[in-house]
């Protein structure tokens, strides 16, 4: 099993990047631009990945309550991951992500993994951010 875990600092509270993150019908505005997800009947997901051109049938759970996504595989359990959002002092947020991959031949590699990571908590920092600076965002 390989494990992988980000984190970045947003200014925002932790509900409304929560919100952000959830949102089924925002997700490809944050995630790795070679994935897409579908909403089958939640908790049920398709996630299409460009690079095998396929689809593969996933779990993804809001935790409201927790600030708390998880998500993984649902049939071959090859990867799982959660996204975790903690409120910080002056009304900031710290969100992290964790990937764990169990079936090594799932797993891209350490570069590509960090910088899908990277950029995915970037592209929601600024969908964060445009969303709390625009009114009725």
């Amino acid at each position: 099993m390989t494990e992988y875990e980000r984190s970045l600092t947003m200014s925002a509270p932790p509900e409304h990047v929560f919100d952000q993150a959830a949102d089924v019908g925002r997700l490809e505005e944050w995630l790795p631009r070679d994935l897409h997800v579908r909403a089958d009947d939640l908790p049920a997901v398709t996630v299409h990945e460009d690079r095998t051109d396929e689809d593969t049938p996933a779990l993804l759970k809001p935790r409201k309550d927790q600030m708390r996504l998880e998500w993984g595989t649902r049939e071959d359990g090859a990867y799982a991951g959660w996204l975790q959002v903690a409120g910080m002092d002056g009304g900031a947020s710290e969100v992290t992500v964790h990937l764990s991959f169990f079936d090594e031949d799932h797993d891209p590699g350490e570069r590509q993994v960090t910088e899908a990571l990277d950029g995915s908590l970037r592209r929601l920092r600024e969908q964060v951010r445009l969303r709390t600076e625009t009114p009725g965002g």
